[in-house]
């Protein structure tokens, strides 16, 4: 068992294209000896964002504090805390911070995710195929 405070836990910035605002810390992984998920916590500064993007695997919210949105496709959905969105394999997804106040979230994804694509999406839109 490993027990430590997210405090301890060093805070770096996104630097992947079309992130602005948007801080993530590592708080679980492969690192801490975790055989499956990868436990993360963003903080995205008033009118911060992550990427619009999509991979291949799934991945879980649960909102912490202040207030946000999540993009799903072309349709803004608000988010409080308390929240808890799963998006899916290949969903176009973005997060944005709509407060005044720092939004944060804890974004759990499979350890094997560290060796899958995630493809941005530019403002003109790239979006998975479906079938």
């Amino acid at each position: 068992m490993r027990i430590k405070h997210s405090l301890e836990v060093p805070q770096a910035e996104v630097a992947m294209e079309g992130a602005a605002g948007c801080k993530v810390r590592w708080l679980v992984g492969e690192a801490d000896q975790a055989p499956n998920f990868a436990m993360r916590e963003f903080e995205l500064e008033p009118g911060g964002h992550t990427p619009r993007h999509f991979h291949p695997y799934e991945h879980e919210i649960y909102v912490l504090e202040g207030e946000g949105c999540v993009v799903d496709g072309a349709h803004e959905r608000p988010l409080r805390p308390g929240d808890v969105v799963l998006v899916a394999p290949d969903d176009t997804h973005q997060f944005r911070n709509t407060g005044a106040t720092p939004f944060k979230m804890l974004c759990l994804i499979p350890n094997s995710a560290a060796s899958q694509k995630v493809t941005v999406v530019p403002e003109c839109g790239l979006e998975p195929a479906r079938p």
